[in-house]
């Protein structure tokens, strides 16, 4: 049997793409409503934490953005190869880039190695449901008008298996939350500019390397007016926006630690039995 050469198959991403939109959307200004989004949800959680970080580097596609927002930090283009130095940080964030991966769990273990003990990792990144009102009508229409179907939106994890990651690349204290926002539009064309804007546009290896036809895009409009009208805005869409928040620890001495099985020294029954309340 032939082996099959790794390079032969084709990623989920292309990267010339990728480059490609973001370069549109840096040079026209780009759309960041939703990075600067995250930058205030990131910047709330760094003052729970109460620790101030003198060596941070953010892993992102946007740089303006990012080295505006945080200023210092070390920029670095989220390539499948990180330009980070181990242990030379004590806070890495992964800013709205790991849904383009190839290969998360390999981002996230190569910023956790650039982490110093008891240092942080944060990551932020659409997930969920997001666009998923976008990928319904896209969807349907395509069957609709041509009888086939190509992909169009890049693929959204679910918030567990994100966090799942976490433990994965070796992190400690792991948590996943997510935040879910809803945005109005006039229609499915102003939606696009948005995301061109975003430099998410579609950059996936197994898309149409043809303009799609303008009857498939007038029938998912108005198949999207028709299924996902925003109810707070007559006459306009709604987009939904899942951005899934992961934050863990590099491990430390100093942190807390579960108790090894069988440790306890109180039966759970008895623990239950102390915490109620003597009936009157």
């Amino acid at each position: 049997m032939t082996a099959i050469r790794k390079s032969s198959i084709p990623g989920l991403t292309d990267r010339a793409a990728l480059e490609r939109n973001r370069a549109r959307a840096i040079s026209a200004g780009p759309v960041d409503f939703l990075h600067r989004l995250v930058a205030d949800e990131i910047e709330d959680r760094r003052e729970e934490v109460n620790r101030r970080f003198s060596d941070v580097a953010v892993v992102t596609g946007m740089p303006g953005f990012w080295s505006s927002a945080i200023p210092g930090a070390k920029i670095v283009p989220d390539q499948p190869e990180l330009d980070l130095e181990p242990g030379a940080h004590d806070l890495v964030i992964h800013a709205m880039a790991l849904h383009w991966a190839e290969d998360p769990v390999g981002q996230i273990v190569q910023c956790a190695r650039a982490l110093r003990p008891d240092g942080l990792f944060v990551a932020a990144c659409p997930g969920g449901r997001s666009l998923n009102e976008l990928r319904e009508a896209l969807t349907r229409a395509e069957v609709e008008v041509t009888g086939g179907l190509s992909p169009r939106v890049v693929p959204m994890a679910e918030i567990r298996d994100l966090g799942g990651l976490l433990g994965r690349a070796g992190l400690a204290l792991p948590v996943a939350d997510q935040i879910t926002r809803h945005v109005s539009y006039r229609d499915l064309f102003h939606l696009a500019h948005d995301l061109r804007g975003m430099g998410e546009g579609n950059a996936l290896s197994g898309r149409l390397r043809h303009p799609t036809r303008r009857e498939v895009l007038m029938r998912a409009a108005a198949i999207y007016a028709e299924s996902h009208p925003d109810p707070a805005n007559a006459g306009r869409i709604r987009a939904t926006f899942d951005l899934v928040f992961l934050t863990g620890w590099a491990p430390d001495a100093s942190q807390q630690r579960p108790l090894r099985p069988g440790s306890a020294k109180m039966p759970l029954a008895e623990a239950l039995a102390s915490m109620r309340k003597p009936q009157e």
